[in-house]
């Protein structure tokens, strides 16, 4: 890719469609970031992306998201002037002003995240994150992974309440008193992460996730002009394998301490027929069962998609009766290693399981 470019205004659809793929069910439905970002476009404002290769070693990059359960994030929006409130608490604890903004993941509305401090701040968009796809909490990231700080951190919400967390023992306990702030200004805030530079960035970052989000939404929107099969060509584009077809029948969802959890049910329908597939969610889904048997689990990428138009379904959006397919696409290479599934694999999730990925099956 060039070292900077402009996200053009029809490139946002496609970035909302993409992510929310990404997304596992989690990061939040990025419909109403994307009215947002349409309106800042409307506006004159813009977004430019940038290449995580063309950052210098010592810039300062901010890594944002919306911390809270996807439920509420339905009810109560985090609009672009709250997102950016986090972005200057934080640059008023540092006494520096950021070179560039990137979102902690790709996955669901947290990618519109920087591009909402973007087109407020006149900052540039890294091509990147750090996950790939969403997960619930901090130390799920790559940053994580390779053991970088994870302070400091600044918290923002709508009723202009802000925090910073200074200092934190570690990344679960950043992670413990972080959640516990946002679960009492009612579940949802945005985040301004511990700063990185440009070095570590580039060493421990999940590269050029927001031109594969795009690239993922081009192939969605193209299969249903040319009227062929979106799902199968999003499993194309990232070598992904479907995994189960059939119609919801149970869904058991609830809020607790700023996570949506639960299960949902699918009955198999066509080659599925008389079997089940069962996901468990906290937020994004952790892991499928076929039949009571684990069949896919983190840290690869669980998607339930609609099984016509090729959307992805949300954990706080499943719904009686709806027609899915569930998708598995492949996790990055970071996550896959030992380390990596220390942090993002079934155990990283209470589960008793071993990770086994389902494309060497």
């Amino acid at each position: 890719m060039s070292a900077e470019r402009e996200i053009t205004r029809d490139e946002l659809k496609l970035l909302a469609t993409g992510a929310w793929i990404l997304g596992a069910g989690g990061g939040g439905n990025p419909y109403h970031a994307l009215l947002n970002l349409r309106e800042l476009y409307r506006q004159g404002r813009r977004c430019r992306l940038i290449d995580p290769a063309t950052l210098r070693d010592d810039d300062l990059v901010a890594v944002v998201s919306t911390m809270g359960a996807p439920l509420v994030g339905e009810e109560r929006l985090v609009d672009p002037e709250v997102a950016l409130k986090s972005v200057r608490a934080m640059e008023r604890f540092l006494g520096r002003r950021f070179d560039a903004v990137m979102s902690l993941e790709i996955g669901g509305a947290n990618s519109f995240q920087p591009l909402m401090v973007a087109a407020l701040a006149d900052l540039p968009v890294v091509d990147a994150d750090t996950m790939g796809r969403a997960f619930p909490e901090a130390q799920h990231s790559s940053f994580a992974i390779g053991d970088l700080q994870p302070y400091p951190l600044s918290l923002a919400d709508v009723r202009d309440n802000a925090v910073i967390v200074s200092h934190a023992a570690s990344w679960k306990w950043m992670e413990r008193i972080s959640r516990n702030v946002c679960t009492e200004v009612g579940s949802v805030a945005a985040t301004c992460k511990a700063p990185r530079s440009g070095k570590e960035v580039n060493q421990w970052g999940v590269l050029y996730t927001v031109t594969k989000a795009i690239d993922l939404g081009h192939a969605v929107h193209e299969a249903r002009r040319e009227h062929r099969d979106p799902v199968a060509a999003v499993v194309q584009v990232e070598n992904g394998l479907v995994l189960f077809r059939g119609k919801i029948t149970d869904v058991d969802r609830r809020t607790t301490q700023g996570f949506l959890r639960g299960t949902a049910s699918i009955e198999g329908l066509d080659d599925d027929r008389g079997r089940e597939f069962k996901l468990d969610f906290q937020n994004e889904f952790t892991v499928g069962w076929l039949d009571g048997t684990a069949r896919v689990t983190v840290p690869e990428i669980i998607c339930m998609m609609d099984s016509v138009s090729g959307d992805a379904i949300g954990t706080e959006t499943l719904r009686y009766g709806q027609r899915v397919t569930v998708v598995a696409l492949p996790a990055p290479a970071v996550q896959l290693t030992a380390k990596g599934l220390e942090h993002v694999g079934p155990r990283a999730f209470g589960y008793d399981l071993d990770f086994t990925s389902v494309f060497a099956t």
